[in-house]
């Protein structure tokens, strides 16, 4: 035992004359080879973004600890972003914190600025539903008069510029029934015993919409317009909606302020008839029926909702075909009827196209009110509309950035997807189209979105500007995060599209054969390791 006391200035490394700490150190040595062994190999990507300490998720204590009594950030949010961005959203508070990474609420607002931004939104989302049921009113009176005339040729005035909807007070049929286009598909009927009168508001009430000044569903935000011919248009316009959350332009749409030009919720700008509506409504029934259910579990509230408020917001909305269904899948497809309905309402240049119904599942689960349900999905399309457009310009545009970074970090891995004339990473388009929705599972997906949501909102609030910061965050944050983790898919397999695959066919094989089996937290650290070393060159 004297051995192993020292002096201070006695070196540390074991001498040869005391073997029995000579052992202990080999023995030690031996221990430290095996621990490196066992960890997981990681791939060809290096980050030190978050791999060297995996931080928790924020958590309902910390959530709450960054708000003062008024229910302001401390330091504007500067904490609460770093930290969804490095570990995602604790599920429990899941539902109040979304809204302000969707840009529902602003980061700066207190609990007084929220509830009256909570009451404004909650009316416009009522205004939009009531146009919705106006719209069926209006497709069935259209659909008598092709009946009566089958040789007019005259083009629908059912959306007109100012948007004005005018519902006949006597005309009964019209109130309780709505038969769009391809025939009798879906009957909408009203159930008196279940919407009977009252103060409270129904989604069956066709009441004529007061002033259109006061309750404008958002037409005239600054995110909404768009060049179809020039790719650059994009970049513009997302600049310019992450600049603003919806509270922001809550205020900005005030009647009293000078008008901005319209530039949303105009079928005519758009050349939207009654019958793209109708087909917007048929595909997206057929979708929220059709729905998955992997949701369920992670929504224990929603997932016990008892059969009979399930039966009655299905006649609100006039689903059908839903006798295979669970209470709870009745109730998640009527919800998502009635908000993919309001979104087509709200943004006609982009209606509804099919895979929008795998966005909004997640946000459903979440959010139980189907107005902040809305809102958060609003805040979500503002970038992912882009996804959807008919010219397919933002995707192009996604997907062309997704080869660059492939193109700058593996040229090796690059020139072997040329000589498959696959370079245009056609082959991730499915990734890219519903974020990764497919790829990944329900939990891994809003983990992967929360950071990017995070990224979002750190760019609206100016978070990342300064050099200092982004030495700070170690990644910058970035609008194009989730390309940078589809690349980041790609580069990890690099190896074996090298050396096995021969043909675009066997990648898109691959790419889709990923679901379930991906890592989100290495996944994303692979991401901004991607934007450390290439943002400044992509």
């Amino acid at each position: 035992m004297k051995g192993l006391r020292q002096s201070p200035s006695s070196s540390s490394v074991p001498s040869s004359s005391s073997p029995p700490l000579a052992s202990s150190w080999i023995h030690l040595r031996s221990l430290l080879i095996v621990a490196s062994a066992t960890i997981p190999d990681r791939g060809s990507l290096r980050s030190p973004w978050s791999r060297r300490k995996r931080k928790h998720a924020l958590s309902y204590r910390h959530w709450h600890r960054l708000l003062s009594p008024e229910g302001k950030f401390h330091d504007g949010g500067i904490k609460f972003i770093k930290k969804v961005r490095s570990g995602g959203v604790d599920p429990s508070i899941r539902a109040e914190v979304w809204p302000f990474l969707l840009g529902v609420y602003d980061l700066n607002s207190s609990h007084a600025e929220r509830t009256v931004t909570r009451i404004q939104i909650r009316k416009k989302y009522e205004s939009l539903r009531r146009k919705c049921h106006q719209l069926l009113s209006q497709c069935h009176k259209e659909n008598r008069l092709d009946t009566i005339d089958e040789g007019s040729n005259s083009v629908s005035s059912c959306f007109n510029e100012d948007y004005e909807f005018h519902d006949s007070q006597d005309d009964t049929s019209a109130r309780t029934s709505c038969t769009v286009a391809e025939g009798n598909l879906y009957n909408f009927k009203v159930d008196q015993s279940v919407h009977s009168g009252g103060d409270e508001f129904s989604l069956c009430n066709f009441e004529e919409i007061e002033d259109e000044t006061e309750i404008a569903h958002l037409d005239n935000y600054p995110w909404g317009t768009e060049s179809s011919t020039s790719e650059s248009s994009d970049e513009d316009e997302t600049e310019s909606l992450l600049g603003s959350s919806i509270s922001d332009m809550l205020v900005q749409h005030d009647p009293k302020l000078t008008r901005i030009p319209s530039t949303r919720g105009n079928f005519s700008q758009y050349n939207r008839t009654s019958e793209d509506f109708a087909t917007w409504q048929r595909i997206i029934r057929l979708d929220a029926i059709r729905a998955n259910s992997d949701w369920v579990v992670y929504s224990p509230n929603l997932a016990s909702v008892t059969k009979e408020k399930a039966l009655q917001s299905a006649i609100s909305i006039g689903l059908k075909n839903y006798d295979q269904l669970d209470p709870c899948m009745i109730y998640h497809a009527a919800r998502m009827v009635a908000v993919l309905e309001a979104y087509a309402v709200y943004d006609p240049e982009i209606g509804y196209c099919q895979g929008m119904s795998d966005l909004l599942t997640p946000i459903l689960a979440v959010m139980e009110e189907d107005h902040e349900a809305f809102w958060c999905f609003v805040g979500f399309m503002r970038k992912a509309r882009h996804n959807f457009r008919l010219d397919e310009v933002g995707i192009q545009r996604q997907l062309s950035t997704v080869s660059k970074i492939i193109k700058c970090k593996d040229l090796h891995l690059y020139k072997h997807l040329e000589k498959l004339q696959a370079q245009d990473c056609f082959f991730v388009y499915r990734m890219v189209l519903v974020l990764l929705r497919r790829e990944l599972t329900f939990e891994q997906t809003l983990s992967m979105w929360e950071v990017m949501w995070a990224d979002q909102a750190a760019i609206r609030s100016g978070i990342g500007k300064s050099a200092r910061e982004r030495m700070r965050l170690r990644a910058p944050p970035t609008d194009d995060l989730l390309l940078y983790a589809v690349a980041a898919c790609v580069l990890q397999r690099r190896k074996l599209i090298i050396e096995r695959y021969n043909s675009m066919d066997e990648i898109v094989t691959e790419c889709n054969s990923m679901a379930g089996t991906l890592d989100v937290w290495r996944l994303l650290d692979d991401a901004h390791d991607l934007v450390m070393s290439l943002h400044q060159k992509i």
